[in-house]
């Protein structure tokens, strides 16, 4: 469908409009079009239930480029 095509095709970056500390969640909300505030409990909630959401948002970090 169309709206998979146009997801295919948006790169997963850092935001630089929406971020709280590096745009990781803000990325990833702008790339899955979802609410920031539903990614950052998702991150909030793997971060303590054992420490992977720490773990995946500093790889994120480190990754990711930032949008132009």
């Amino acid at each position: 469908s169309k709206k998979l095509y146009i997801m295919a095709e948006k790169k997963l970056t850092l935001s630089t409009t929406d971020k709280k500390i590096a745009g990781v969640c803000g990325g990833i909300a702008e790339h899955l079009d979802l609410d920031p505030s539903i990614v950052r409990i998702v991150w909030l909630c793997f971060t303590l239930l054992g420490g992977a959401g720490l773990l995946f948002y500093l790889i994120n970090w480190l990754v990711l480029s930032a949008t132009k």
